[in-house]
């Protein structure tokens, strides 16, 4: 659960970031974010919340 908090703000905080800088406009970061929530209800959300829980295991994992 913190992981997923946590990837949202990150992204959330990427996409203001780009839309202040004009890199990404309001339109194209509402199409991302409807994506998103179109796929949080597809029958895809298992497999990638399991990629990602994998991902974040394996990252913290890494030792410097």
């Amino acid at each position: 659960m913190a992981i997923s908090i946590s990837v949202v703000l990150l992204l959330a905080i990427l996409a203001i970031i780009f839309v202040r800088n004009c890199s990404l406009k309001f339109s194209h970061a509402l199409v991302c974010g409807l994506l998103g929530f179109f796929l949080a209800g597809s029958s895809m959300a298992p497999t990638i919340h399991d990629c990602l829980v994998v991902t974040a295991e394996m990252v913290s994992s890494l030792r410097p």
